[in-house]
């Protein structure tokens, strides 16, 4: 039966980096989770277990921490594309690269009402996430938020659907609404100061999401991403994903009880998963 080798791809996934920069006593710290990923011309490796052509993953790992070393980090969009220009440089075998990064963001510990110099808290509210896939003609940058986590008592309704024979759902105009929001976006070629187009996507959402008058899930994540398009010029398209994660009312007739919407169930399992792009179209 004759087959053949269709496509491939290989790299080093969770590479744990912190870096520390230090100023006297004031120092910043970045921590990152890296995952970096190679395709090309090793169709060899594969098929007759020629080597040849191989970049070791553990050369990939140990690259993040030289790289980290010889130069200040910056943004993690311009390390990420740092790696990718390092890997397609050096390796001509490499058609394309993906390095997609994870920061999880710290805060500094507040002593006396002040921000301390090198003690951190790690934050709450959500991971930095990025994204480079760079070949030798192109670069993409994307960026995101990961474990968004938030929740509203009030300004959230869902009637209206369809109602069929295995419909048990009753329609509310006042129902809690959890979720846990990942977005993506994508820049357009160009763009810089990464770090403030971040935390605008960040604040837009939980702007939105807090103001938002809901008819539904699905209404709520289409004007988080209208409003982010409208307000952010760099960006050309975002995808969110925002489970439904639900909070069931608590029947407590059985013990003479009444529940005016205060008493519920989380749940985790299972959850309505809504997920959508929204692009510019002009």
């Amino acid at each position: 039966m004759p087959v053949a080798l269709a496509a491939n791809q290989y790299g080093k996934s969770r590479v744990r980096l912190v870096k520390v920069a230090r100023q006297g006593q004031h120092h910043e710290m970045t921590d990152l989770s890296i995952d970096i990923t190679l395709s090309g011309e090793f169709a060899d490796a594969y098929t007759a277990g020629d080597n040849r052509s191989v970049l070791p993953t553990d050369t990939m790992k140990n690259t993040v921490y030289a790289l980290a070393r010889k130069q200040p980090l910056g943004e993690v969009e311009e390390f990420c594309r740092r790696l990718a220009d390092h890997f397609l440089t050096r390796n001509p075998q490499v058609a394309w690269t993906r390095i997609a990064a994870t920061q999880n963001l710290w805060q500094r510990i507040l002593v006396n009402g002040k921000p301390h110099e090198h003690a951190f808290l790690k934050a709450g509210g959500g991971c930095r996430t990025a994204r480079i896939t760079a070949d030798r003609k192109r670069t993409e940058v994307r960026a995101g938020i990961a474990d968004l986590t938030v929740l509203k008592t009030a300004g959230s309704a869902f009637e209206g659907y369809i109602h069929d024979e295995y419909t048990t759902l009753k329609e509310t105009r006042d129902r809690l609404f959890g979720t846990i929001v990942t977005a993506e976006w994508l820049y357009q070629p160009g763009s810089h100061k990464f770090g403030s187009l971040w935390n605008s996507v960040r604040d837009t959402i939980l702007e939105i999401f807090a103001g938002h008058d809901s008819r539904g899930v699905q209404h709520t994540l289409y004007a988080i991403g209208e409003t982010i398009l409208s307000r952010i010029s760099e960006i050309v398209e975002i995808h969110l994903s925002m489970p439904n994660r639900h909070c069931l009312l608590v029947d407590l007739v059985p013990f003479g009880l009444d529940n005016p919407n205060e008493v519920f169930l989380p749940i985790d399992e299972p959850h309505g998963l809504i997920e959508a792009t929204i692009r510019r179209t002009g």
